[in-house]
């Protein structure tokens, strides 16, 4: 019975398997297919709730949000520069992945992970708009929803207890928003020397990941739990504030520096000086001045007719860089006519200093800075100072023992106390970087003016616009914090010739720095008085010692 049953089961395979085939052919060239439907077009406003729900995800955002702008030309340039991106950010992903596989090489059984093939394929990421921010910081700040739906070749191989597992990554897709920076904006090419990323949302990242040639997301609940953890991780790390940081140039290649400190100088006296006037003694003076800045140089008072002076006059200096810096201290003659005589120079770097203690020099005087040079043996004299480095106090960290060595204070028991002499002093620090929609009447040639304390600071001039950009800085260092004072700023416009109208207001501003001491730093646009749509961009900092 059993074999006459296998008998009939072969037969009827065999028979029904030519006549289904037959029959199928028959079918195939002998219908009709139906013929294709176009497609039903409605306008959005006809579309019911569910139908526009379903269709406004897919709308580009620049159509939905006017702030933001069509990319089209971006992406194009991204297309052709992705053979080339494409390397760059590979390279980046295996420099930084081989710290990470190495912390585990030893761990459960592990021998080696490596990357068997790292290619992001031929489809770049497209950015469906674009919005820039304004902001007044020295930033470019934009934002950009961004997808990639890409064909990556990325595997990797580990090995594990001489067994060989390959990992392989496959139809890869990322949709989140980011924000990207490029600041600060410097004045090196290419004009910003870092590049900052957040993210604005939480991203979708789906993929398919193949172990052994099976897929293992296709595991009940794997995908899910991998999702999750996966988004949870670059939300941990870079969704907005945080950020990801990519240096683009090197801090010490930039040719800004910030204040670090302030150098008290005390002149005391000068012994034996040379004699230049051929009627009776020399009347010295000295001019100090720091190395690496642009400033005037600060003068003593001159003593008539002598050659052993007594000044004891005190003097304060903006340090940027104390391991570089040095102070040129020059002794001059006064004469009423021509030029003043140069008596000796001498120089003192700032690295020989240690913080917060006063140091004595009692030093020859040559006859240039070029201290190698015996030509001239002639004495001609010496000159005492005292010198001390007074860090700021947010740097007090960056400062331990002698200048020529940096570390790390590990307490804060050298600190100076707040009942220090200097514990109230400080640096103002005013920076005009601008102002705009300013208009004279006669001319357009703005620059602008500080008041404060019967000091007067002036920009440079900008001739023909309404839109200046100055970026001068101006530093006042004060025994107290200006908590009740105000600081006067007014805008000036200047013909370049000879008029009778040579000059004419085009706004000014008060400003209270109560806020400044309390906060530490401002970065406003203030309106002008007596200006109809002027304003100036002003940034203020004050540092304490």
């Amino acid at each position: 019975m059993g074999f006459l049953s296998s008998f009939l089961g072969i037969l009827g395979f065999g028979i029904g398997l030519p006549l289904g085939l037959l029959v199928g052919f028959f079918f195939f060239i002998y219908s009709k297919p139906n013929e294709a439907e176009d497609p039903i077009v409605r306008p959005l406003n006809e579309l019911d709730t569910s139908a526009l729900e379903d269709l406004l995800p897919e709308i580009p955002l620049w159509v939905k949000n006017p702030d933001f702008d069509r990319v089209d030309w971006l992406n194009k340039v991204i297309l052709e520069m992705w053979p080339y991106l494409s390397k760059a950010i590979t390279g980046m992903i295996r420099s930084t992945a081989q710290p990470i596989f190495s912390e585990y090489i030893g761990k459960f059984q592990i021998e080696t992970i490596e990357f068997e093939s790292l290619s992001l394929g031929n489809l770049p990421p497209l950015l469906y708009g674009l919005k820039a921010y304004e902001t007044n910081e020295k930033e470019l700040v934009m934002e950009t929803p961004v997808r990639w739906a890409g064909n990556p070749n990325i595997t990797l191989v580990i090995k594990l207890l001489s067994l060989r597992i390959t990992v392989q990554l496959v139809d890869l897709q990322i949709f989140s928003t980011a924000r990207i920076a490029l600041k600060p904006l410097v004045p090196s090419f290419p004009c910003f020397s870092n590049i900052v990323v957040s993210l604005m949302e939480k991203p979708h990242v789906d993929f398919g990941m193949k172990i052994l040639g099976g897929d293992l997301m296709s595991i009940p609940g794997l995908y899910r739990f991998v999702q999750e953890t996966i988004k949870k991780q670059i939300s941990s790390l870079y969704i907005w504030p945080k950020t990801l940081e990519v240096p683009i140039l090197d801090p010490s290649t930039l040719a800004i520096k910030k204040p670090v400190g302030i150098l008290r100088v005390n002149v005391v006296r000068a012994h034996k000086l040379l004699k230049k006037d051929l009627l009776g003694a020399s009347d010295p003076y000295v001019k100090l001045s720091l190395t690496g800045e642009g400033l005037s140089a600060k003068k003593t008072t001159v003593k008539k007719k002598t050659l052993n002076p007594e000044w004891n006059e005190n003097f304060k200096l903006v340090v940027k860089d104390p391991q570089s810096q040095v102070l040129r201290l020059q002794v001059f003659d006064w004469d009423k006519v021509g030029g003043h005589d140069r008596l000796g120079v001498q120089l003192i770097p700032l690295k020989l200093l240690t913080p917060y203690e006063t140091k004595e020099f009692t030093l020859d005087l040559l006859k240039d800075t070029n201290i190698s040079d015996s030509q001239d043996k002639k004495r001609r004299g010496q000159i005492e100072a005292e010198l001390t480095f007074v860090p700021f106090k947010e740097n007090n960290l960056k400062f331990s023992g002698p200048l020529v060595v940096y570390g790390r204070k590990e307490s804060s028991d050298d600190k100076p106390s707040d009942d220090g002499a200097l514990s109230g002093a400080g640096l103002l620090s005013v920076m005009l970087q601008g102002a705009e929609e300013v208009e004279g009447q006669s001319h357009n040639n703005p620059y602008a003016l500080v008041l404060f304390r019967g000091e007067r600071k002036k920009t440079k001039m900008i001739k023909r616009t309404r839109n200046p950009l100055w970026n001068d800085e101006f530093q006042f260092m004060l025994e107290e914090p200006p908590l009740h004072e105000r600081i006067y700023v007014e805008v000036f416009s200047k013909r370049s010739r000879i008029s009778f109208l040579s000059k004419e207001s085009l706004g000014h501003v008060e400003i209270n720095l109560s806020d400044v001491v309390s906060n530490g730093r401002i970065n406003e646009k203030y309106h002008l008085i007596n200006s109809k749509n002027g304003t100036i961009h002003v940034e203020m900092r004050w540092t304490t010692v």
